[in-house]
């Protein structure tokens, strides 16, 4: 079996709208005629009653022993009407019970439980009702009857109007349902209009929003924000590609140009193993610069797998003061580590050595000849704090927000004069962050920078429960 789905959003709405609007004035239509039907039927019994208590005030025994009226009436105002003795001889029928006979009436009056029955096999059907009387003092039975017919055309009547009247109102609601959608699905055009023209040439393009309230509009705000974050995020991508080429550039022209000078003339043992120096600097610096865009590429494909460990935070400082003490003994610097007693943390050693290791090569790398660094590690409220401060020129406010972005350097020549790449803060920030920690830059007082790296207790439970 095929079934066929329109294309149209508003065709399926004002579609439902109609069989909603069919199913509902369906049971109203339903409804409406079983209670008038109902009503009808119990007015219809009322009357009955009223016909049978009539009988037996009205009818009086005549001297000869027959039943009569009091007051003879007209035939058009007397009901349909018959009296039987308890014998079942009929002693009296009005007018209307000799025009409408019906049949077997006799049997109904055996009964005289005064119950009300609807006799069948005529048309229109005729209800009777029969029950026991006395009538000058003699017992009788009495028998009242009436034809459904008068209900029946009304019902007819009711139930043509509501099929008429119900086409109609279905057909205005689909006219109306479709409108209405129409409009309601107008602002989903437009921000389809507009969708179709942001490409990446244009991402500074947004959807309109004309109600920002209602859903409509805060699916366009939100269409926008993707479209902010995606600007951003190309933006970031052309920057990233542009400066990543720049980067690599450089040591690739230095080599080049210094394989160049080298094959200008003939130059003894010292002059070419310099030469091969300086080339096998820059291959260094190059293949440095390859494994940490490697590391970012990892990082942004979530490709990084991490281990759990029980790290020893302080221990770790030590460690990396360690190992950059030499860095820090050629500018004459000394790394001072300090910390309080901390609780062991549970993440990936290596991400956050990585980090730390990077937080204070940056400091050695701009603190002047003579200055120093401190590392602290202390606890608080938010886990574990580490600081790493130097005594640099620090970095100026408007430039703050910025210091983490890839190949960002506040002091570009010195930067390149040092080694650096521009992306030990980038990757610092992401080793930080995919432990579940942060990394920010406090403000200090003096001259310098500190970079503080917050490793929180919840992250550390969510591990330990992984582990466990």
């Amino acid at each position: 079996m095929i079934r066929i789905q329109p294309r149209s959003v508003r065709v399926r709405l004002t579609l439902w709208y109609i069989a909603v609007m069919l199913l509902v004035l369906g049971v109203y239509a339903g409804a409406v005629y079983t209670f008038i039907q109902d009503n009808s039927s119990h007015l219809l019994d009322e009357r009955l009653h009223v016909d049978f208590d009539w009988a037996s005030d009205m009818l009086a025994q005549r001297p000869d022993g027959s039943i009569a009226p009091y007051e003879e009436t007209g035939e058009g105002d007397s009901p349909w009407l018959k009296v039987y003795s308890l014998d079942g001889d009929l002693l009296f029928e009005t007018p209307e019970a000799r025009r409408h006979p019906v049949p077997e009436s006799n049997k109904y009056a055996e009964k005289a439980d005064e119950r009300i029955v609807t006799v069948p096999g005529i048309m229109p059907p005729y209800r009777v009702m029969s029950g026991g009387a006395r009538i000058g003092g003699r017992p009788v039975i009495v028998q009242v009857a009436l034809s459904e017919g008068a209900i029946m055309q009304d019902l007819q009547q009711l139930l043509y109007i509501l099929l008429l009247g119900l086409p109609i109102a279905v057909v205005t609601a689909g006219v109306g349902g479709y409108v209405l959608a129409r409009r309601a699905l107008a602002p989903v055009d437009r921000m389809a209009e507009r969708a179709r023209s942001i490409n990446a040439e244009h991402l500074n393009d947004r959807l309109p929003v004309d109600n920002p309230d209602d859903e409509l509009g805060r699916l366009a705000t939100v269409f926008n924000e993707t479209l902010t974050r995606l600007e951003s995020s190309f933006e970031q991508m052309r920057r990233f590609t542009t400066d990543a080429s720049h980067e690599l550039r450089t040591p690739l022209t230095a080599i080049r140009s210094v394989g160049e000078v080298g094959l200008r003339g003939r130059r003894d043992e010292a002059a070419y193993r310099e030469i091969i120096g300086s080339m096998l600097e820059e291959v260094d610096r190059l293949a440095l610069l390859v494994d940490r865009l490697l590391t970012l590429s990892r990082a942004d494909t979530g490709q990084a797998q991490l281990s759990v460990d029980m790290v020893d935070i302080p221990q770790l400082a030590e460690e990396i003061a360690e190992q950059l003490g030499v860095l820090a003994e050629e500018k004459n610097q000394s790394i001072k580590v300090q910390s309080q007693v901390v609780p062991r943390w549970i993440g990936d050693r290596v991400m956050l050595r990585q980090a730390l290791l990077n937080l204070v090569d940056n400091a050695i790398k701009y603190s002047p000849v003579g200055g120093s660094i401190e590392i602290l590690v202390t606890q608080s409220t938010e886990g574990t704090l580490i600081d790493v401060t130097d005594t640099g020129p620090g970095i100026p406010a408007d430039l703050r927000s910025r210091v983490f972005d890839r190949f960002y350097r506040v002091d570009k020549a010195r930067s390149r004069a040092n080694g650096g790449t521009g992306l030990g803060l980038a990757i610092a920030k992401w080793a930080v962050e995919v432990n579940g920690g942060r990394l920010s830059l406090e403000p200090t007082t003096d001259v310098g920078s500190r970079f503080r790296i917050t490793l929180s207790q919840t992250a550390v439970d969510q591990q330990t429960e992984v582990m466990v």
